[in-house]
């Protein structure tokens, strides 16, 4: 879902900033060149006269006395309105989740707080062999949460065995204490940069 709504937010801001750099590139060129220089330009080239407007009275008054322009103007707004709303929602749902729902076995449930899960996830792969520094965020619903950690490894580190260590662990005890059926989880690793130090 992460990477659908990644390459939904390239295609849209591409095409925005294509339609905005055409129409612009267009309304610059027809407007900041020179008086003999806009002789040259084809026949109906856009915005080209000093008096040009972007949109003339004609074409903005065109079907505005008809009875259908109006409701489908109103209409093509609301569904943009929705498509707007909609993309923005989605920019806030792969952020940190502050609570997790708890399983108390009672029916009722009790809610933890996100970041008390993260630091003690993040503590216990801290613990192990290898491991310099990791940083854990819980995502998704507070009935199904998702565990993106980054780790941070010395040179001597074995990755795999970090790895199984964090799942069969740290995730383990995580999806245990908090009585959920499945706690998926993300990891990401990468290599501790040492700074050389002159030996004299």
């Amino acid at each position: 879902m992460r990477q659908v709504r990644r390459a939904v937010n390239r295609v849209l801001l591409g095409l925005t900033g294509l339609v905005l750099l055409g129409a612009g590139g267009l309304v610059l060129f027809g407007g900041a060149l020179p008086a003999e220089w806009r002789a040259g330009l084809p026949a109906g080239w856009p915005w080209a006269a000093p008096g040009d407007v972007l949109l003339p009275a004609e074409d903005r008054t065109r079907w505005t006395g008809t009875g259908w322009w109006w409701p489908v103007a109103l209409a093509a707004l609301a569904v943009l309105l929705l498509l707007a709303l909609w993309w923005l929602l989605t920019q806030f749902r792969g952020r940190r989740l502050r609570e997790v729902l708890v399983d108390t076995g009672d029916g009722e449930g009790a809610l933890l707080r996100g970041r008390a899960l993260e630091d003690v996830l993040a503590a216990e792969a801290e613990s192990a062999e290898g491991v310099h520094r990791a940083v854990v965020h819980l995502t998704g619903r507070r009935r199904e949460p998702r565990v993106r950690a980054r780790l941070l490894l010395e040179p001597h580190a074995d990755p795999v065995g970090v790895v199984e260590l964090l799942g069969t662990q740290a995730v383990a005890h995580a999806r245990e204490s908090t009585g959920l059926p499945e706690l998926p989880a993300e990891v990401r690793l990468r290599a501790v940069r040492h700074r050389a130090e002159r030996v004299s």
